[in-house]
């Protein structure tokens, strides 16, 4: 059995926690990347590991190796990061939550104004499948180490409750309305998860629930946002954002997007093929 390094790296989150061989090894192997592929960057990642080394570091030097290699496994690996580059307004964040929706059955609409019984609110993501309504509140943070406190899903519950008494007074709705849900792009402290699970909040986050988290939808269902992509530039994957364009897939049905950007062929080919990879076509 493989022994584990006795070194302590730095969080995100300012937190110190031992390293672990095991989680580099699953997020490489995540990226597509095969056992020799993957055994040949952890080999290189450890020997230039230190006492007190960030995991943005660890990071960095993982994603270089795997650029170098391929740059649809670069793509796959870096979508935490990606997730946060569709900040800081954290508009986009709700666009790319509705259209995983959308490639899941659902009819969204983003930002739309609900009645509650007390007061109006502004609802980030409505979608509506079988009858049935959803009402998700998306809570993006832009800078890591930044998890989702008991607060959060306490004021979302609330403001449920108020446009579920309002949804009981509308005579002529035949549609139900499900449970509220919160949507993050990074964690939810335990306080909050319990919470949560105590009113029926459907809480989904990066790694919660367990297999069926945001990481794991966009993983099965190919559903990247574009800021994955290794070949675009900031400027680039910022002109399609403002036009809406947040997922790989997107990209894909409206190619001329690159035209309007005036990409060469050459470079336009690869862009294509990568996205073409992550969105297993």
């Amino acid at each position: 059995m493989e022994k584990e390094l006795d070194i302590e790296i730095l969080k995100s989150s300012g937190e110190r926690a031992k390293f672990s061989l095991d989680k580099l090894r699953k997020s490489l192997k995540h990226s597509g990347a095969d056992h020799n592929l993957v055994e040949q960057i952890v080999g290189q990642v450890k020997d230039e590991l230190y006492e007190g080394i960030s995991t943005n570091e660890i990071y960095n030097r993982a994603y270089a190796l795997l650029k170098k290699n391929k740059s649809v496994f670069a793509s796959k690996y870096k979508l935490k990061k990606a997730i946060y580059e569709l900040g800081p307004t954290g508009f986009p964040f709700e666009r790319f939550v509705a259209a995983i929706l959308e490639y899941s059955g659902y009819h969204t609409s983003v930002d739309q104004i609900m009645n509650g019984i007390c007061v109006t609110h502004e609802i980030d993501v409505v979608a509506e499948k079988n009858g049935t309504v959803t009402i998700i509140e998306c809570k993006f943070h832009s800078e890591e180490g930044r998890n989702c406190n008991v607060k959060i899903p306490l004021y979302i519950h609330s403001r449920y409750n108020d446009v579920k008494a309002h949804w009981a007074t509308k005579k002529n709705e035949s549609r139900e309305l499900d449970k509220g849900w919160v949507v993050t792009n990074t964690r939810f402290t335990s306080d909050a998860s319990t919470y949560g699970k105590c009113v029926g909040l459907n809480l989904l986050s990066w790694d919660l629930p367990l297999n069926d988290g945001l990481k794991d939808r966009i993983d099965r269902l190919g559903l990247y946002p574009i800021t994955v992509s290794t070949l675009l530039s900031n400027r680039e994957k910022q002109f399609l954002l403002s036009r809406d364009v947040v997922l790989c897939r997107q990209l894909w049905k409206d190619k001329f997007f690159l035209d309007h950007l005036g990409i060469s062929n050459t470079r336009k080919e690869k862009i294509l093929n990568e996205i073409k990879q992550l969105c297993n076509h």
